[in-house]
């Protein structure tokens, strides 16, 4: 398995700073989500570049709204082309959300016959990330929310899926049966790692309530031999470069020992 960083987990730092940042900790590759910092005219060369320093796995469409981008379709589409004149694999995008209104997103998403095909050109995989269920209430704001409905979509659409394990908790903290659910259909092609507790989510492992440790384990025994990527908060990282950079790398090893195939 190759262990990704995502950009998100290290967004207060330029670009620049989290790619050497990665490069230094060890990590396998990157996912960068496109945020203002990668919404410049520049940022096609500005990738090739940083890709130097550390491979770049997959790109996170943009789930904020960025000016020039016309909304979500556009940005997945935009993010497809970038992916597939940089050489990269992966794709992933949040799916719409009726608590926002996203009615036309919705519909777009429901034209769509064959993603690989139709979206990703036959070139770029396309994933779905699973959303999480939030508030007092502990409601979804996102279709597809639930995991079984989620899994006939994918398939009947030949759409892949970007597994959250914090999003999968805040459901319900053993979230592991729901993993194997999903991993049976044949469609995790990234996994998103971090954990969840109290409300709040993409902690530390071992800051929350997830049992992730039993997770990878599972996964371990699995035959995925794809992407785990570190989605972190930034703002549970110590402060300071150095100790950021130490804390890093102790994950790292946690996930290389906890996902290494027994010799």
């Amino acid at each position: 398995m190759r262990i990704s960083i995502s950009t998100g987990t290290l967004f207060i730092f330029p670009p620049e700073k989290i790619f050497a940042m990665a490069s230094e900790v060890g990590f396998d590759g990157i996912e960068v989500v496109i945020n203002r910092d990668f919404n410049v005219p520049s940022a096609r060369r500005m990738m090739r570049e940083l890709a130097e320093m550390v491979p770049i796995l997959s790109i996170h469409a943009p789930f904020m709204e960025l000016d020039g981008w016309n909304g979500p379709v556009d940005g997945l589409k935009r993010c497809v082309d970038i992916a597939a004149e940089l050489g990269v694999g992966l794709v992933n995008f949040h799916p719409p959300s009726w608590a926002a209104f996203q009615f036309g997103y919705w519909r777009w998403l429901y034209k769509i016959r064959d993603f690989q095909e139709e979206i990703g050109g036959g070139e770029v995989t396309v994933t779905l990330e699973n959303m999480p269920w939030t508030g007092k209430y502990a409601i979804n704001g996102y279709i597809l929310s639930e995991t079984q409905k989620m899994i006939d979509f994918l398939e009947e659409r030949n759409l892949y899926l970007t597994f959250d394990c914090t999003h999968m908790g805040t459901k319900r903290a053993n979230f592991i049966n729901d993993f194997y659910l999903c991993y049976n259909s044949g469609r995790i092609r990234n996994i998103h790692f971090s954990d969840y507790g109290n409300g709040r989510e993409h902690l530390l492992p071992g800051r929350g309530m997830l049992p992730l440790t039993r997770f990878l384990n599972h996964l371990r025994n699995t035959s995925y031999d794809r992407t785990i990527t570190l989605e972190l908060s930034p703002f549970e990282l110590p402060k300071g470069e150095p100790l950021i950079i130490e804390n890093l790398k102790e994950i790292l090893l946690y996930l290389r020992s906890e996902t290494a195939k027994a010799t």
